[in-house]
This record gives structure tokens, sequence and C-alpha cells, in this order.
């Protein structure tokens, strides 16, 4: 792989695992664009890439996707074949307090990037874009054609809005972009904010789970890994100059059962705190992935009742770490 890609927001969950794949596949050289924001603690963010510090093909730029001329100058000292942009203020529920701050990042942030790669001559543009645009969505399983017109989230609203401008520069200025549609994914480094991680905590804590509805939401679960193999088959996809793809395990479980396959691996039982459904929060996900079948031979092979059990080996290994760190701290 004889490419130079730019990875935005690649010390995160799915970045820098993204990372690890492409300089392990000998990609030219890999540079990384993140700002380290505190959305959650920035040295998590920082020890995902720490491994590839002294590789001459990784490179990190410290930088925030708003800043335009920033960005224009690592453009200019690059010349990049791709750009994966994962950069993003994610999350439903925190969209709703801060929308503005959503916007100017997700969407403005998005468009300072297309119109770098439009001034560089940047070839292929990938953009992480999420489930949450289906909204309520009526049809199951959900499919790329389905209208997404009606988000129930600020966060939705921005994902919508920046495969729109991915759809605007591709049929204006000739770049090739590829939108990917996540659908909740979960592995080792996934966010602490995250339902899979943080229920683990507060098991593992004895603290109450908070159980948002009766239990009986579903999602689409996607192990990390199968979402890496969908994203670098996009940053190879040359067969169309714009399309959509979930990225999904098409496979769903009610939250109860997800808490039952956490409390298996774990070996403790949840205390379980019922409270309301959350606005912004959708009933279902359910990937259709037909199409990302066909098109980018993407073959998602981890369920969730193999995943979990992976999830929570990593999770374990993490909190080794820490009662070790921890423990250095007190005696020095």
């Amino acid at each position: 792989m004889n490419k130079k890609i730019l990875v935005t927001g690649g010390a995160g969950f799915i970045g820098s695992h993204l990372v690890d794949n492409l300089l392990a596949e000998g990609a030219r050289q890999v540079c990384v664009l993140d700002n380290f924001n505190e959305f959650y603690d920035s040295r998590i963010k920082r020890a995902n890439i720490a491994q590839h510090a002294d590789n001459p093909q990784f490179k990190l730029y410290e930088a925030d996707i708003c800043r335009a001329e920033t960005l224009r100058e690592i453009f200019a000292e690059n010349e990049f074949n791709a750009v994966v942009h994962l950069a993003a203020w994610a999350g439903v529920r925190p969209s709703l307090l801060n929308p503005k701050l959503y916007t100017e990042v997700n969407v403005n942030g998005t468009l300072n990037l297309l119109e770098l790669a439009k001034e560089f001559g940047v070839r292929q543009f990938v953009f992480g874009s999420s489930s949450s645009v289906y909204g309520i969505n009526s049809k199951i399983p959900f499919a790329e054609d389905d209208k997404i017109s009606q988000p129930i989230s600020p966060y939705a609203a921005t994902k919508a809005a920046g495969e729109l401008l991915c759809h605007t520069f591709s049929h204006l200025y000739d770049i090739r972009t590829v939108c990917l549609r996540f659908f909740t994914v979960y592995g080792a480094r996934q966010r602490p904010d995250l339902a899979i991680h943080k229920f683990s905590n507060l098991i593992r804590e004895g603290k109450p789970v908070p159980m948002f509805g009766d239990g009986t939401t579903r999602r689409d679960y996607t192990f990390v890994d199968d979402i890496i193999q969908g994203v670098r088959a996009a940053i190879d996809y040359d067969r169309t100059n714009y399309e959509i793809f979930n990225l999904g395990e098409s496979q769903t479980i009610e939250l109860k059962d997800l808490i039952g396959l956490l409390e298996q691996s774990l070996g403790k039982k949840a205390v379980i705190e019922r409270q309301p459904m959350q606005p912004g929060d959708v009933p279902l996900t359910f990937a259709d992935i037909s199409k990302a079948r066909a098109l980018l031979n993407y073959n998602p092979t981890t369920k969730i009742e193999q995943g979990i059990p992976k999830f929570v080996e990593w999770f374990k290994s993490e909190k080794v770490k820490e009662f070790k760190s921890e423990k250095v701290r007190v005696e020095s």
C-alpha cells in the first residue's frame, strides 16, 4: 500500500485501530491529526498511538479541524493520496446540550477538509458517518437509500450534513467521497462514555447500571476489527465517485441481553437502575449490509457473543495496568 494517508481523529478509538492497520500493511506514511480535546481523558488517546512514536512512517499533528489555516499548512507539507475523516464531537446525548459546538466542528470542520482536498488534489475522501442519521426509521433493516431527512439529535443532523457536503464536493470537484455509516462500534480502546465500556466499569465497581426504558431497545453492535475491514476497503474503493455504505454486523441485541453478556464475561451481576428513555435515543438500529458486501467485499465475522468476551479481556487487562500504575504512584 504505497499511499500517504491523513487520518483525522487518528488517536481516538476507531482512528487508532485504523492507524495500526495501515502501518502494519505498509502505508508509505500515515499522518494523524487530532486535537486531543477533553471529551474524555486525552491521556487515553495519547496512549492509543504511543507505540508508533518512533516509526518513520508515522507523523502526528496536534491540531483542530476548525482552524483552516493550520490545516492548509499540513496539507501543503504533504501530498496526501487519501483523507479518512473520523474527527468529530461524538455522542447523541451530549449534542443536545451544545448543538452549536457540534455544528461548528462536525459540519464546518468537515467543510474545511473538503475545501483543502479540492485545493490540494486529494483524490479519495472517506467520511466517518453514523447510523444515527436514520433517526426513528420505520423500515427494517436500515438501507442506504432510506430517507434521512428527520434526524432526532443535533449529532445526527451534523452527520447527515457531512454526507451532503461530501456529495456536493464529489459532484462539483471530482473528489471520490465514500461515507461510512458506523453502527455502534465496540472493542478494545472503546471510549469510556460508550455503553459497553461504561456498563463494564459500573458492574465491576458494583454501582447502578442505568437501563433507559424497559431494556428492549435494540442495537446493531459492530466489533472494531470488522469496522476497520470496511474502512480499509473504502480507502481503496474506486468504482464510483460517491457512495454511502452501512458498516454493521446486521445483528441486533436487546439492551437487557447485552447487560447479561457483560455480567457473564465479568463474572458479576449488574445492579440495574431503571430510567426513562432519553431524548435523541432511537429504539432500534439494524444495518442492511448487502451493499457493503457487494461493493466493498465487507464481511463482518465477530458476533456480539464473541465480541463481548474479547472486549472484557481487554477491559480487565487495562484495569490491571491502572492498578499497577496507581500502586507505583502511591509507593513513590
